[in-house]
């Protein structure tokens, strides 16, 4: 028996006490109350990387704005589905501070966190085009897309870009598009969970098909401005955070408070959406909404059954934050940059004691240092490794849910890692090593 760095008989009891079949398929929520239970069992601390948790206090700008709103009476008062106007403005002026996009506050919606804008965009984009019925997944990607795509029973297609970078990603993305099937396409960027991020050129290629193939681009940047080689924090001065609403009017954006702002907590998140698309007609709508205005159908006919609009107080925290960030009183990025550093330290802990990382360029230039990174060890796909990792008390997701091809890797998020705790990380990863090298 291999005397591992957490108790064998407790991690192997746990998992059997679980609803878990094997832990290196299990979804995120599944690996943390398993991991919880381990840890409250054995009385040890794991390294927590499964998941996507900001690891920073609650940001102050917010915090002050949204009691003010609550000792004026907001939780008392529904608030407008379409968002409070205060906030909409803010936001406008946040995509133009920040992209260098203009957006009409009209197109501009606070959602129950990003995930209620994706969930609202895949409902409605689904019904558009009454001869299309797919979305386009560029992958790897956020899980629970996938999911929210089953809940609601619609098709999707996907593929790793991973052999897909530059010039290769129009190639692959016509080969979808030409067909005629696909409605919507979506990927993240920065990715998770791989941390690439698209080049300029790249994007170019997604936003002139999507205009050629009249196809909607939903970019999810819940990790904005987080790719720490270049400075995106200045208000109004380039460089800006790059965008495919550079380069197509067929765009909706997903900006989340969680992760750059860390108030994951008060769910609330932006949907912005061109003023192009926001104002443009579809006539296969009428089969669903009242309205064939996209705009409209998205806010009274799909953001209002689903939940009535998102928490009044929190849109005044919200709005507190990006008052503060476009009028520079507020650097946002400062802050968060403390997960480009974490992940450094952590990427040499990994690659010193046997391990690989496994995304690890942006066609030419190394990934950057961030909110995640990936890892594989020789031998094992990426199942198998996190099967033995619980054991040594690392806990992470397999990029196997992620729809990445990559089978060997494992994604780890860097933000829950205290300084404190690399020196338990680097032990765990040496007794892994010495014991399977």
């Amino acid at each position: 028996m291999i005397n591992t760095p957490i108790d064998a008989k407790i991690v192997s009891q746990k998992i059997n006490e679980s609803t878990i079949k094997e832990v290196g398929k299990a979804t995120i929520r599944e690996i943390k109350r398993l991991v919880d239970e381990i840890e409250s069992a054995t009385g040890e601390k794991y390294i927590r990387m499964e998941m996507g948790i900001p690891g920073l206090p609650p940001n102050k700008f917010g915090v002050d704005a949204q009691i003010e709103a609550l000792q004026k009476g907001v939780a008392a008062i529904y608030p407008d589905i379409q968002g409070i106007p205060v906030l909409k403005s803010e936001i406008s002026r946040f995509v133009k501070n920040f992209l260098n996009i203009e957006v009409k506050p009209e197109g501009c919606l606070p959602t129950v966190g990003s995930m209620q804008g994706s969930f609202a965009s895949f409902l409605a984009l689904s019904r558009i085009y009454k001869e299309r019925n797919t979305t386009l997944f560029i992958d790897p990607g956020f899980p629970v897309h996938k999911m929210q795509h089953k809940v609601l029973n619609l098709d999707y297609e996907t593929f790793d870009v991973y052999n897909y970078r530059g010039d290769a990603l129009k190639v692959k993305l016509e080969s979808y598009f030409s067909q005629g099937h696909i409605h919507s396409v979506i990927y993240s960027n920065p990715n998770n969970p791989s941390w690439i991020c698209f080049t300029e050129k790249e994007l170019q290629i997604i936003g002139e098909l999507a205009t050629k193939y009249d196809i909607v681009v939903m970019e999810d940047l819940a990790y904005f401005a987080m790719d720490f080689r270049k400075d995106y924090s200045q208000p109004g001065q380039a460089p800006y955070q790059p965008s495919v609403a550079n380069y197509t009017d067929n765009y909706i954006l997903f900006i989340s408070s969680s992760k750059a702002f860390s108030y994951a907590g008060e769910r609330i998140g932006m949907m912005v959406i061109s003023d192009v698309l926001f104002q443009r007609k579809f006539e296969n709508l009428l089969n669903y909404y009242v309205s064939d205005g996209f705009g409209y159908s998205m806010v009274f006919g799909t953001i209002y059954p689903l939940s009535s609009g998102t928490s009044h107080s929190a849109q005044y925290g919200l709005y507190g934050i990006l008052k503060a960030a476009n009028e520079g009183q507020f650097n946002f990025v400062v802050d968060v940059k403390l997960y480009g550093e974490n992940a450094k330290i952590m990427k040499r802990l990994f690659t010193e004691n046997g391990f690989k990382i496994v995304y690890d360029k942006d066609e030419n230039e190394p990934i950057a240092d961030g909110f995640y990174f990936t890892f594989s060890y020789p031998g094992m796909d990426g199942a198998e490794l996190l099967n033995k990792l619980v054991y040594y008390g690392i806990s992470a997701i397999s990029l196997a849910i992620t729809g990445s091809e990559r089978i060997e890797g494992i994604r780890a998020c860097t933000s829950l890692i205290k300084k404190s705790q690399f020196s338990d990380l680097e032990a765990r990863l040496k007794a892994f090593h010495k014991h399977h090298s």
